[in-house]
Protein backbone atom coordinates (compact mmCIF):
# COMPACT_ATOMS: atom_id res chain seq x y z
CA UNK A 1 0.00 0.00 0.00
CA UNK A 2 1.60 3.60 -0.98
CA UNK A 3 1.72 5.80 2.23
CA UNK A 4 -2.14 6.54 4.28
CA UNK A 5 -2.12 10.40 3.68
CA UNK A 6 -1.76 9.70 0.05
CA UNK A 7 -4.27 7.38 0.29
CA UNK A 8 -6.74 9.34 2.31
CA UNK A 9 -6.08 12.61 0.04
CA UNK A 10 -7.97 10.03 -2.90
CA UNK A 11 -10.75 9.27 0.12
CA UNK A 12 -10.96 13.24 -0.11
CA UNK A 13 -10.82 13.43 -4.19
CA UNK A 14 -13.82 10.62 -4.12
CA UNK A 15 -15.99 12.71 -2.01
CA UNK A 16 -15.72 15.64 -4.36
CA UNK A 17 -16.28 13.38 -7.23
CA UNK A 18 -19.67 14.01 -9.36
CA UNK A 19 -19.83 10.54 -10.67
CA UNK A 20 -19.62 8.99 -6.97
CA UNK A 21 -21.99 11.37 -5.63
CA UNK A 22 -24.40 11.07 -8.18
CA UNK A 23 -23.79 6.79 -8.36
CA UNK A 24 -23.04 7.16 -12.00
CA UNK A 25 -20.92 4.48 -13.94
CA UNK A 26 -21.86 1.24 -12.03
CA UNK A 27 -23.54 -1.07 -14.31
CA UNK A 28 -26.21 -0.96 -11.48
CA UNK A 29 -23.94 -2.22 -8.51
CA UNK A 30 -25.19 -0.17 -5.27
CA UNK A 31 -22.57 2.78 -4.26
CA UNK A 32 -20.08 1.04 -1.96
CA UNK A 33 -16.60 2.02 -1.67
CA UNK A 34 -14.37 0.68 0.62
CA UNK A 35 -11.35 2.41 2.00
CA UNK A 36 -8.89 -0.42 2.82
CA UNK A 37 -6.15 0.71 5.88
CA UNK A 38 -3.69 -1.39 7.98
CA UNK A 39 -4.99 -1.91 11.77
CA UNK A 40 -2.14 0.05 13.09
CA UNK A 41 -3.15 3.39 11.41
CA UNK A 42 -6.47 3.74 13.52
CA UNK A 43 -5.35 6.63 14.62
CA UNK A 44 -4.64 8.94 11.68
CA UNK A 45 -7.78 7.14 9.95
CA UNK A 46 -10.08 8.77 13.22
CA UNK A 47 -7.97 12.64 12.75
CA UNK A 48 -8.72 12.24 9.31
CA UNK A 49 -12.50 11.56 9.84
CA UNK A 50 -12.94 14.13 12.12
CA UNK A 51 -11.02 16.48 9.45
CA UNK A 52 -13.70 15.08 7.05
CA UNK A 53 -16.53 16.01 9.37
CA UNK A 54 -15.97 19.61 9.60
CA UNK A 55 -14.75 20.38 5.99
CA UNK A 56 -16.89 22.58 4.97
CA UNK A 57 -15.64 22.73 1.61
CA UNK A 58 -16.84 19.02 0.27
CA UNK A 59 -20.35 18.87 -2.01
CA UNK A 60 -22.21 16.15 -0.14
CA UNK A 61 -23.51 16.03 3.59
CA UNK A 62 -21.48 13.16 5.54
CA UNK A 63 -23.40 11.20 7.49
CA UNK A 64 -21.13 9.71 10.12
CA UNK A 65 -22.28 6.43 11.50
CA UNK A 66 -19.79 4.91 14.09
CA UNK A 67 -20.79 1.42 14.40
CA UNK A 68 -19.17 0.69 18.19
CA UNK A 69 -21.83 3.87 18.93
CA UNK A 70 -24.76 2.33 17.26
CA UNK A 71 -24.20 -0.67 18.90
CA UNK A 72 -23.60 1.08 22.27
CA UNK A 73 -27.16 2.57 21.59
CA UNK A 74 -28.43 -0.81 20.42
CA UNK A 75 -27.24 -2.38 24.06
CA UNK A 76 -28.98 0.97 26.00
CA UNK A 77 -32.39 0.27 24.06
CA UNK A 78 -32.20 -2.64 24.88
CA UNK A 79 -31.23 -2.06 28.67
CA UNK A 80 -28.13 -4.65 28.67
CA UNK A 81 -25.57 -2.20 28.51
CA UNK A 82 -24.77 -2.71 32.04
CA UNK A 83 -25.29 -6.60 32.47
CA UNK A 84 -22.81 -7.39 29.54
CA UNK A 85 -19.72 -7.56 32.11
CA UNK A 86 -21.53 -10.20 34.07
CA UNK A 87 -23.03 -11.70 31.00
CA UNK A 88 -19.51 -12.57 29.57
CA UNK A 89 -18.66 -13.68 33.18
CA UNK A 90 -21.22 -16.03 33.93
CA UNK A 91 -22.32 -17.15 30.39
CA UNK A 92 -18.57 -17.07 28.52
CA UNK A 93 -17.61 -14.73 25.61
CA UNK A 94 -19.05 -17.57 22.89
CA UNK A 95 -22.26 -17.79 24.52
CA UNK A 96 -22.26 -13.39 25.20
CA UNK A 97 -21.32 -13.38 21.14
CA UNK A 98 -24.26 -15.84 20.35
CA UNK A 99 -26.80 -13.65 23.19
CA UNK A 100 -25.57 -10.23 21.30
CA UNK A 101 -26.20 -11.63 17.94
CA UNK A 102 -29.56 -12.57 18.25
CA UNK A 103 -30.61 -9.70 20.73
CA UNK A 104 -29.20 -6.89 18.42
CA UNK A 105 -29.42 -8.43 14.57
CA UNK A 106 -28.68 -6.31 11.66
CA UNK A 107 -31.80 -4.86 11.06
CA UNK A 108 -31.26 -2.66 14.40
CA UNK A 109 -27.90 -1.77 12.99
CA UNK A 110 -29.87 -0.71 9.36
CA UNK A 111 -32.35 1.15 10.97
CA UNK A 112 -30.09 3.29 13.27
CA UNK A 113 -28.12 4.20 10.08
CA UNK A 114 -30.63 4.62 7.84
CA UNK A 115 -32.43 6.84 9.93
CA UNK A 116 -34.95 9.82 8.05
CA UNK A 117 -31.98 12.16 7.52
CA UNK A 118 -31.03 10.11 4.51
CA UNK A 119 -31.17 12.05 1.31
CA UNK A 120 -29.83 13.06 -2.05
CA UNK A 121 -26.57 14.94 -1.58
CA UNK A 122 -25.59 12.46 1.93
CA UNK A 123 -22.41 10.24 1.62
CA UNK A 124 -22.89 7.28 4.58
CA UNK A 125 -19.08 7.32 6.29
CA UNK A 126 -19.44 3.84 8.02
CA UNK A 127 -16.42 3.38 11.11
CA UNK A 128 -15.96 1.89 13.79
CA UNK A 129 -15.96 -1.22 11.61
CA UNK A 130 -13.14 -3.39 13.84
CA UNK A 131 -14.86 -2.00 17.29
CA UNK A 132 -17.59 -4.23 16.87
CA UNK A 133 -15.96 -7.32 15.52
CA UNK A 134 -17.25 -9.94 16.49
CA UNK A 135 -20.89 -8.93 17.42
CA UNK A 136 -21.43 -7.38 13.63
CA UNK A 137 -19.47 -7.97 10.60
CA UNK A 138 -19.09 -5.83 7.68
CA UNK A 139 -20.26 -7.82 5.00
CA UNK A 140 -23.43 -8.62 6.68
CA UNK A 141 -24.42 -5.31 7.18
CA UNK A 142 -23.65 -4.29 4.04
CA UNK A 143 -25.63 -6.97 2.30
CA UNK A 144 -28.53 -5.35 4.66
CA UNK A 145 -28.10 -2.09 3.80
CA UNK A 146 -28.07 -2.45 0.01
CA UNK A 147 -31.97 -2.33 -0.32
CA UNK A 148 -32.62 0.87 2.29
CA UNK A 149 -29.84 3.77 1.02
CA UNK A 150 -31.29 3.94 -2.22
CA UNK A 151 -28.59 6.41 -4.49
CA UNK A 152 -26.83 7.34 -1.37
CA UNK A 153 -22.85 6.18 -1.34
CA UNK A 154 -21.52 4.28 1.66
CA UNK A 155 -17.85 4.46 2.34
CA UNK A 156 -16.38 2.25 4.63
CA UNK A 157 -13.35 3.01 6.47
CA UNK A 158 -12.03 -0.91 7.30
CA UNK A 159 -8.62 -1.72 9.37
CA UNK A 160 -8.18 -4.73 6.92
CA UNK A 161 -8.41 -5.59 3.28
CA UNK A 162 -10.86 -6.19 0.55
CA UNK A 163 -9.93 -7.83 -2.89
CA UNK A 164 -12.91 -7.19 -4.83
CA UNK A 165 -14.17 -10.71 -3.57
CA UNK A 166 -13.45 -10.69 0.20
CA UNK A 167 -12.97 -8.74 2.96
CA UNK A 168 -10.57 -9.87 5.46
CA UNK A 169 -10.52 -8.12 8.99
CA UNK A 170 -7.44 -6.80 10.87
CA UNK A 171 -5.66 -8.40 7.79
CA UNK A 172 -5.65 -11.47 9.83
CA UNK A 173 -8.92 -13.36 10.72
CA UNK A 174 -10.85 -15.43 7.66
CA UNK A 175 -12.25 -14.21 4.57
CA UNK A 176 -15.84 -13.14 3.89
CA UNK A 177 -17.39 -12.95 1.02
CA UNK A 178 -18.23 -9.42 -0.30
CA UNK A 179 -18.45 -8.80 -3.81
CA UNK A 180 -21.12 -5.74 -4.69
CA UNK A 181 -18.42 -2.98 -3.29
CA UNK A 182 -15.27 -1.14 -4.80
CA UNK A 183 -12.11 -0.53 -3.62
CA UNK A 184 -10.61 2.88 -2.79
CA UNK A 185 -7.00 2.51 -3.85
Amino acid sequence: MSDINERLDKVRELLKDPDFLESRGLSNEVNIRIFCYHPEDEMTIQHFVRQLMTDQSLPCHLLERNLYEIFLKACEEKRILDKIPGMEEKKGKEQLQMQLEKGIPVQNYVSLICDDSLEKGNVILLTGVGDVFPFMRIHKLLEALQPKVGNVPILVMYPGTFDGRHVKLFEKLPANPYYRAFNVL
